[in-house]
């Protein structure tokens, strides 16, 4: 498959070899001919110096047979412009953008553009890292507004249902693993022991919804 990457930094020259390690031709396009030198004298693929969201740049990199375009410049207009060209007036069929700022890329999916929000991605990378198992988040959605989490469980709430604990913990139950398989609950479902529950949760609530499933749930419930 034909590739065309529009940024040639850090990300865009790793991506670059990454791909043609895997045996697909690619084009790299940055404003910057010195850019280039990130590529490593093992790259073969084609440099072109320009804006990646200029048609005629495009089509020197051959955008009319590319199969993907990643757009992974250090500005978000550029990322977001270039990419809408490619797939809107070149019909790529695989198009991302490297989004910064997490509030655009809700907008952005809307328009149809898959993107990676930069820094909501690499806080939870660190998150995850950094915190005990099951209290970072899993998956954030584009905006950073939803995070789904595996959720510790006290041992308490065994035998209630996820009705009761989505009430208690102001969450919703997105899926449970149970015996090493997936479960979609019911609200009557009824939590096991060992069983693993992630929830979908609002991100400001994630420390108090936490907090709530690790406490056992109150008398009368």
């Amino acid at each position: 498959m034909h590739v065309v990457i529009m940024g040639c930094g850090r990300v865009g020259a790793s991506l670059a070899n990454a791909l043609e390690r895997l045996n697909h031709q690619v084009a790299v396009i940055d404003k910057d001919q010195q850019a280039f030198r990130r590529l490593g004298s093992d790259f073969h693929g084609q440099q072109v110096v320009g804006n990646g969201f200029d048609r005629q740049v495009l089509a020197e990199a051959g955008i009319e047979r590319a199969g993907a375009f990643a757009a992974v410049s250090s500005g978000d207009n550029s990322n977001i412009i270039s990419a809408r060209v490619a797939r809107e007036t070149f019909g790529v069929k695989h198009v991302v953008a490297r989004i910064y700022d997490a509030k655009r890329a809700a907008v952005y999916e809307r328009l149809g553009i898959p993107t990676v929000a930069t820094v909501p991605w690499t806080t939870d990378r660190f998150l995850r890292m950094l915190l005990p198992e099951g209290v970072a988040t899993a998956w954030r959605e584009p905006s950073g507004s939803v995070a789904v989490l595996q959720l510790p469980v006290h041992e308490g709430w065994v035998g209630h249902t996820v009705r009761e604990l989505e009430e208690n913990a102001n969450c919703r139950v997105a899926f449970i693993m149970r015996f090493g398989t997936g479960v979609l609950p019911e609200a009557d479902t009824v939590v096991q022991a060992d069983d693993v529950v992630y929830v979908a949760a609002l991100s400001g609530t994630v420390t108090d919804v936490t907090v709530a499933a690790g406490q056992p749930p109150e008398e009368g419930h």
